[in-house]
This record gives structure tokens, C-alpha cells and sequence, in this order.
């Protein structure tokens, strides 16, 4: 491509490949086509290595160790997080089983049950969620690398900066940042089918080095003395409403994947590749949780304060080798969850907002290019932590959207769908003006009265009344309020229009257009 016609937009422009395994439209392009059979490569064993690798994130860390913080022991905080794990693998299971089936992605998947136009609600929300959550990401790897580099040359804390305070970040960090974005961006150029070596990677390297981190923790501090059930400072109705409220935090962890697992069960080899899910998660999630809260415990006697970011624990140790091979853990952890967890979704999204512009590659360069430096995470982590309350808050939507798509398919369609109609504008599913209603009702029901809370959340200066303790079930209110919504509305004034018979793939309909062809030059053909 010459340097001039990086300026036409023409020349961006994703030509069909005569392989398109949909039917031709335009609004979609290769990447959003149904996978075909040759592509579907994962297996049992890729599932089973992707959820070990994306539970050994910091995140999951701290949302366990964080429960202690709160006020909760670690009796009362494991079970939270196990049942909200089994909560999430079965949703998790419900829609990774259709895209399993259908081989189709979320952002398509998402027109049969919200409408043509109306799924693009769903869609934008997820592209703008993932581009932040991508930078803070990138931000926390950026603090993870610092840590490496300072067991490598000690000195390096002591660095003057040449930044003015207002930028909200030193010159040392803004290094560390740019460092981890140029290493992690590699991961973002490969095909979501490549991906699953860079997860088995993941998999091997990062859990041996945790469980370390965990045997260190009780060498140092005997279990009796640090996981002491007695510790626990909330009693009565505070602790229900506390341990309600960590319940509805291990849900909100993946709550967006809940939404878009189609994105990666579209490629499985077969549907029962995917079931695995119902076993892995609640097990690898459980166990990283108990993990971060046993290694805090322990930091917490050591050190006499509750040190539930892993970093800053990482930070007081003297052993240079182990400070830098737990923060390289934390590295690897950090991008196989970055990748497949913000930059694939978001380019998947993308995908369908412009195919005739954006595949996956490019999405993923995008949501690199403006997450990770349009956006300027280190600002918002600075000064922001309103806005983060609100990205955190964001279950109030992720859980109806979850509930409506697992009422659609599984009891109002009974999974009987027309797959090439979601690719077409005003095919059966357009409903009214290319919204169905009954999901936007659903959706407002479900929604609006978790609002109070949200704003209590991002302000707690802001009064609301108890209807702010809704906000702590947010997760599960929405979905079961949408998906109940949803299939009574859809029961009482169904849209006739978008039942079928029996489930239509793109082949079967490709087979009967063919037949139908066949027949009617047969009929025409001259005696």
C-alpha cells in the first residue's frame, strides 16, 4: 500500500473472500461469518487450559483478598466467591452452548433476541467497557514490570522524575507502561484460534508460581494463625449484606464474559467441548481465591496491614529473584486476560459496527491504540475513582443482557433460530423498527432500580435509602428480573414472525436454496 492511500478510506475497505461462509451482506465480513468446520479447533483440554489461565489474574487476587479488607473472614469469603463461580459457569455454559451450536458470534447471536438496531446497545457498551478495562489492565502491568525491573536495579525507585505533577504519572512509570504495551502487543495479531497456545502457556507458567507464592505465605505465617475465622469484624445484618455484596463482586469478575462467550464456544470442535466450563471455573476460581486471601492473611501479620493488591506485597520482599519471577507471573497473567477478556471482545464488537472496515486484527489494534493511550489510564486511576465505581457498577446491565439472551434461545425460541436471518437488516428478526420491545421493557425493568445504588456507589455522598442495598444482588436481580421479564412478555404477545420449525444454519439453508435452484431448472428445462 503506497504511503498516500493510507489517507483514502477506500483502501481500508475488507473485500468478501469467495470462501464467505454467510450469506452475502453488508453487514458482515469474514470474521463475522459462522465459523466453518475447519476452525473449529478448541477442544476440551483449550477450555480447561483458557479458564485455568484467565482465573490466574489480579483481579480475581484481589477481589478475594479484598473481601478481607471489608471485613469479612476467610470462611465467609471463599463460600462467595464458589457460589458465585457455580452461578456464573452454569450462564457461562447456557451461552457458550449456543455459540457452540450456531458457531456464531455474541454481536450477531445478539440480533435474534434484542433486535437488528437494538442489539447495538449491548454492543457499544462492551467496545467502550472493554477499550477502559484494557487500559487499566495495561496500567497494572505497567506496575507489574516496575516491580521487575526494580529487582533487576534496586535504584531504579530512586530515579527523578521529569514529569509535571499534573500528568498524573512519573517518568519512570510512564516507561514501565510503554514497556508493557510494546510487549503485549504481539498477543493482539494473533487468530483467536492461535490464541489457545498463548492460554496453555499461561496455564503452565503462571498457577506453579502462585502456588509458591501460597506455600511461602504458610511457611512464614502458620494457617492457624493467619486464616483465625475469628478475625471477621461484621455480625447481623451487616455481614448478610457484606457477603451479599462480595457474592455479587465474584459475579461481576466475568459478568461480561457471561455475555460474550460465543465469541471463543463458536470455535469449539464440537458442543460438549464447551461443558467442561461447568467444572473448570468454579475450581480454578475458588482456588485463586483462596489463594489471594491466604497470601494477604499473611501479609497481613507480617506486615500489620491488609495488603490485598499482590504487587504492593511483592514490593516489601527482599528476595529479588522471587520479587521479579512473581511479577512476571503477574505480566503473563495480565495479557492472556487483556487479550481475550477486553481486546478480542472489543474487536469482535468493532467487527460488526464496521465490516466493511474492521476484522479482528484491526479491532484489536484499535482498542490497543485508543485503551491504552487515548484514554490515558493512568489519569483515570489518579483521579477517577467515581468512574471506576461506575465501570464496576456496570453488572446493572451486564446481568440482564446475560438474562435476556438465555430466556431467547433456551424458552421463548426453545433454540430453534434462523442463523442466516441474523445477518440480514430487515430479516425476521427486525422486529419493530428493528427493536424488540420486549427485551427493551426487560431491560428497563430490570435496570432502574439498581440506578439508586449505582449513583450511591460512584457518590456516596448521595442518599438514597435502603433500596441501595438492591445494588449488592445487582447481578442476579437483573438477570432473573430481564430473563422472567422477557419470557412473559414474549409468552403473551410472542412475535410469530421469528419462530421457526426447526433450527436453520447457513449450510442448511445453502443446501436448500441449492435443491430449490436444481428443481426449478429441471422444471424448465425443455422437453
Amino acid at each position: 500500500m503506497a504511503l498516500s492511500d493510507w489517507f483514502r478510506l477506500s483502501a481500508w475497505e475488507l473485500h468478501p473472500e469467495a470462501s464467505n461462509n454467510a450469506p452475502p451482506s453488508r453487514w458482515s465480513n469474514k470474521d463475522m461469518d459462522p465459523v466453518p468446520p475447519h476452525q473449529r479447533t478448541w477442544t476440551a483440554w483449550n477450555y480447561v487450559s483458557y479458564w485455568i489461565s484467565d482465573a490466574a489474574n489480579p483481579g480475581a487476587w484481589q477481589l478475594a483478598s479484598s473481601m478481607l479488607a471489608v471485613g469479612l473472614s476467610w470462611r465467609q469469603a471463599l463460600p462467595a466467591i464458589a457460589v458465585a463461580n457455580v452461578i456464573i459457569a452454569i450462564v457461562m455454559v447456557l451461552n457458550g452452548t449456543i455459540g457452540a451450536r450456531l458457531h456464531i458470534a455474541f454481536p450477531v447471536l445478539n440480533r435474534s433476541s434484542f433486535g437488528f438496531w437494538f442489539s447495538y446497545f449491548s454492543v457499544i457498551s462492551r467496545v467502550v467497557l472493554s477499550m477502559f478495562w484494557f487500559g487499566i489492565q495495561s496500567f497494572t502491568g505497567s506496575e507489574c514490570v516496575f516491580q521487575m525491573l526494580k529487582a533487576i536495579w534496586p535504584s531504579i525507585a530512586n530515579v527523578p522524575n521529569h514529569l509535571p505533577v499534573s500528568v498524573q504519572i512519573t517518568s519512570i512509570g510512564f516507561m514501565c507502561y510503554f514497556l508493557f504495551w510494546l510487549f503485549q502487543f504481539p498477543f493482539m495479531l494473533l487468530s483467536p484460534q492461535r490464541l489457545r497456545y498463548l492460554f496453555a502457556l499461561k496455564a503452565i507458567i503462571v498457577p506453579p508460581a502462585w502456588l509458591a507464592m501460597l506455600i511461602w505465605a504458610m511457611k512464614r505465617v502458620p494457617p492457624s494463625q493467619s486464616l483465625d475465622p475469628a478475625r471477621a469484624s461484621l455480625s447481623g445484618s451487616a455481614l448478610s449484606w457484606e457477603w451479599l455484596a462480595a457474592l455479587n463482586n465474584a459475579l461481576a469478575i466475568y459478568a461480561t464474559l457471561a455475555v460474550n462467550i460465543p465469541d471463543f464456544t463458536r470455535y469449539a470442535k464440537t458442543e460438549r467441548s464447551q461443558y467442561v466450563q461447568l467444572l473448570i471455573i468454579p475450581v480454578a476460581f475458588t482456588l485463586i481465591g483462596f489463594t489471594g486471601i491466604a497470601v494477604t492473611s499473611a501479609g497481613e501479620v507480617l506486615y500489620g496491614e491488609t495488603l490485598w493488591d499482590p504487587l504492593r506485597l511483592i514490593n516489601r520482599w527482599d528476595n529479588r529473584a522471587a520479587a521479579f519471577f512473581a511479577s512476571f507471573s503477574f505480566v503473563l497473567s495480565i495479557i492472556g486476560t487483556n487479550v481475550s477478556a477486553n481486546t478480542l471482545s472489543a474487536a469482535n464488537d468493532m467487527t460488526v459496527l464496521f465490516p466493511k472496515y474492521i476484522n479482528i486484527r484491526r479491532g484489536q489494534v484499535i482498542c490497543a491504540i485508543i485503551g491504552g493511550w487515548a484514554l490515558c489510564p493512568w489519569e483515570i486511576l489518579a483521579s477517577a475513582p467515581g468512574f471506576l465505581s461506575f465501570m464496576s457498577g456496570y453488572t446493572v446491565f451486564l446481568g440482564p443482557f446475560a438474562g435476556i439472551m438465555v430466556a431467547d434461545y433456551w424458552l421463548v425460541h426453545r433454540c430453534k433460530v434462523d442463523v442466516p436471518a441474523m445477518y440480514e437488516l430487515r430479516g425476521r428478526y427486525y422486529y419493530w423498527r428493528g427493536i424488540n420491545w420486549r427485551a427493551a421493557v426487560a431491560l428497563l425493568c430490570s435496570v432502574t432500580p439498581n440506578l439508586p445504588g449505582l449513583m450511591n456507589a460512584i457518590n456516596p455522598n448521595i442518599t438514597v435509602g435502603k433500596i441501595s442495598f438492591l445494588f449488592n444482588v445487582a447481578w442476579l436481580y437483573g438477570f432473573f428480573c430481564a430473563g422472567g421479564i422477557h419470557w412473559l412478555l414474549s409468552s403473551l404477545f410472542p412475535a410469530k414472525e421469528t419462530y421457526v420449525d426447526e433450527v436453520i444454519l447457513v449450510e442448511e439453508r445453502s443446501s436448500i436454496e441449492e435443491h430449490d435452484k436444481m428443481v426449478m431448472m429441471k422444471d424448465t428445462t425443455p422437453v
